[in-house]
């Protein structure tokens, strides 16, 4: 703080007790504050609404003009000289609290470190992430939609009349008040999404969960998980498919089977016909499984399987998504297919009961993790 070329209190009216000495005393008394009580004390002592400074200031109301003016000014610099030194030493007691706190709560990195116990992956999650990555590496486009979505992204693009039983509440769960909305009941809504916003060519694929209207047992639950698989792109067949898919499932149980197609050996898989209102022609695909010491084969000796349904999308569908024809004017043309993660992972891994997926039990997912 700066010294106050100030006369003694005798020859300067209005010095009252500020004199040079009183000065240097109080700031002495505010560097040795040692906390911030002491140092409040000290501030509430002089800069208070009855502090000794305080009062001196009250005092000038006494004196001339001329008086008023040179003391005024004397005694605002004091005042503003403390506060000064006053937030000075708050920010020092700070800084030292600071510290302090800071020795107290060190870690000390030379202890060992407690065991870390992580988590693993859902197999549901992991087959979908599988999936996932496989597909894009073939150049397909990984979409997701939201789970509630309109009826007719779920059943009137879709080319699926109004009669139709799946949209009957037996089957599917409709939002209350809100009766153009429901649960989604598969991921080929997101057909109707690209295809609507992204236009054609395109080929992609979706996964997420899917919601039925189904009693919980063994093989039902009313919810689960799809992936949704589409490509429309010009010149594309049924061949097309057909070799889309066998390369899916050759990734997904560890068997070559377009090498076996190509030799000409019998496939354990087989298109058997069928009917969705979104593919014309349609079918479902059967995979002949047997279990040998726990792992699961595919050959021609087991008990054949469904495992995924497709079809090339029917007209109507590129018609209700305004995509008609691709740029050179051709029409569009297509296949898609579904598959149910549960059902793949319960033929890879042995499980028994779909409700395992969803227990909860540790043991189980540690084990299958």
């Amino acid at each position: 703080m700066a010294d106050f070329d100030a006369p003694s209190d005798a020859c300067n009216p209005g010095a009252g007790l500020f004199a040079e000495c009183l000065v240097h005393d109080w700031e002495h008394r505010i560097q040795a504050a040692v906390d911030f009580h002491e140092l409040e004390q000290a501030r509430v002592e002089l800069l208070g609404k009855n502090g000794l400074l305080t009062l001196e200031l009250k005092k000038l109301g006494n004196l001339s003009i001329d008086e008023r003016r040179s003391v005024g000014a004397r005694l605002n610099c004091i005042r503003e000289s403390f506060e000064g030194l006053f937030q000075q030493k708050k920010q020092q007691l700070d800084e030292l609290e600071l510290n302090e706190r800071l020795k107290q709560e060190a870690l000390d990195v030379t202890l060992p470190t407690r065991p870390i116990t992580t988590g693993k992956r859902h197999l549901l999650t992991r087959i979908s992430d599988q999936l996932s990555s496989y597909f894009c590496s073939r150049g397909f486009l990984v979409t997701s939609g939201p789970e509630v979505d309109s009826e007719f992204n779920c059943f009137d693009g879709l080319n699926m009349p109004s009669h139709h039983p799946a949209r009957q509440e037996q089957d599917t769960l409709y939002l209350k008040n809100h009766e153009q909305m429901l649960l989604r009941v598969h991921t080929s809504t997101m057909q109707i999404r690209t295809f609507s916003t992204k236009g054609i060519p395109v080929r992609g694929i979706s996964t997420g969960a899917v919601f039925r209207n189904d009693a919980v047992d063994a093989t039902h639950t009313p919810l689960f998980h799809q992936i949704e698989g589409f490509v429309a792109e010009p010149g594309i067949t049924m061949a097309h498919m057909k070799y889309c898919l066998l390369d899916l499932l050759s990734f997904l149980f560890n068997v070559d089977l377009c090498a076996m197609a190509k030799r000409g050996d019998a496939i354990p898989v087989r298109f058997r016909p069928s009917f969705f209102p979104f593919t014309e022609p349609s079918s479902e695909v059967d995979c002949c499984c047997s279990r040998v010491n726990g792992e699961l084969k595919l050959d021609m000796g087991g008990t054949w399987m469904e495992i995924l349904g497709c079809g090339m999308i029917h007209p109507n569908v590129f018609k209700n998504c305004g995509a008609e024809t691709f740029e050179d004017g051709t029409p569009a043309q297509g296949f898609a297919f579904g598959i149910g993660v549960e059902r793949i992972a319960m033929l890879k891994y042995g499980v028994t009961d779909i409700r395992h997926f969803y227990d909860g039990d540790i043991r189980w997912l540690n084990h299958y993790g």
